[in-house]
């Protein structure tokens, strides 16, 4: 398992993200509960190369989705996009599956950095969005809900205001 963490400005505010990388390994997947129980955003990355990672894709959500709170924020990413040329999954089947889960999507290239970087802003902007919008407090755990009453105003451009995102997080 890998971990990573960044701190990111969203909309001037300093939005710190950890990052848990299983890689789908089954041998982490006890492991893994402990960590959505705090957990108030997921990305879940499959290769377009690999129709068979896809399909897992359909496990994974359902894993997030029972063991962390109602308001985590998802994104669904297809990687490798550099090689369209050995694509098994192709870009519409990938947002369908995004669309009728209510989750962003994105395809990247983890070689060649294409939208590695807008993958993190958006989630951290979804976070963020999410945030504000239901109080959550993610200094404690994504179950525990600010007293204060935050501003509701969302996020509502995509990345560099463009409104490039799909499905429905921010």
């Amino acid at each position: 398992m890998e971990f990573g963490a960044k701190t990111i400005q969203i909309n001037g505010k300093s939005v710190k993200i950890q990052i848990w990388d299983t890689a789908g390994q089954e041998a982490f997947q006890a492991i893994t509960r402990t960590y959505y129980k705090g957990a108030i955003g997921a990305l879940l990355v499959y290769d377009i190369t690999r129709k068979e990672t896809f399909i897992h894709v359909t496990k994974w959500l359902e894993e997030v989705r029972n063991n962390s709170s109602k308001t985590i924020t998802v994104i669904l990413i297809g990687n490798k996009k550099d090689l369209e040329d050995k694509r098994q999954v192709s870009y519409e089947e990938g947002e369908a599956f995004a669309k009728e889960n209510g989750l962003m999507f994105l395809e990247t290239s983890a070689k060649t950095a294409y939208n590695v970087v807008e993958s993190f802003n958006l989630s951290a902007q979804c976070i963020l969005n999410n945030i504000q919008k239901n109080g959550v407090d993610p200094t404690i755990n994504s179950n525990v809900r600010l007293d204060n009453n935050m501003n509701n105003g969302g996020i509502n451009q995509g990345i560099n205001g463009n409104d490039n995102k799909k499905g429905g997080c921010c």
